[in-house]
């Protein structure tokens, strides 16, 4: 390929990788509580990043409760990037969702098998108390994290610089 035509596809791929980059900003998130039935009244409005908590040594998300087995959705439409077992989390999915924000939903009991995309009907699993949360209530470990960081969140809490990139989803259910 020569120099002329090799210029030519880089600028192409920066101008698409832009369009993409652009469009994923702009999609409106319309989330929704993932667990079905639950409200704000089935989390710890204090949860999200409580330290101490367990070997992460902060909490980076909120736990939502239900009985075991409770159906949970995406809270929002996505592409699936991971489903299966972590250590620390279990049975988890991963999500990256509008505005270039990943959900991790961990602790399930069930994964259900579900394609590619997923919409806020999408059904991935359900409510449990799989990975580090054996023996304790069931509940949904629910984290928003973003791609891109926002540096103004960090501060002087433990693990405070890692607030650039955790969103509390407790601002978007």
């Amino acid at each position: 390929m020569n120099q002329t035509k090799m210029k030519k596809a880089i600028r192409y791929s920066l101008r698409f990788f832009l369009f993409c980059f652009l469009i994923g900003l702009i999609i409106p998130q319309n989330m929704r509580m993932p667990v079905q039935g639950a409200t704000s009244n089935d989390y710890n409005k204090n949860s999200f990043w409580y330290y101490p908590w367990g070997k992460s040594g902060t909490h980076k998300g909120i736990d939502i409760f239900a009985k075991k087995g409770t159906t949970m959705n995406s809270s929002t439409w996505g592409i699936k990037i991971f489903s299966g077992q972590v250590e620390m989390g279990g049975n988890v999915v991963l999500i990256l969702g509008p505005k270039w924000r990943f959900h991790y939903y961990a602790h399930l009991d069930e994964l259900n098998d579900i394609g590619l995309f997923v919409n806020k009907n999408t059904q991935i699993g359900t409510v449990g108390d799989s990975g580090n949360a054996v023996g304790k209530q069931a509940h949904l470990h629910y984290s928003i994290l973003t791609s891109i960081p926002y540096p103004w969140r960090i501060d002087g809490s433990p693990q405070g610089w890692k607030k650039m990139f955790y969103l509390n989803p407790m601002d978007y259910l």
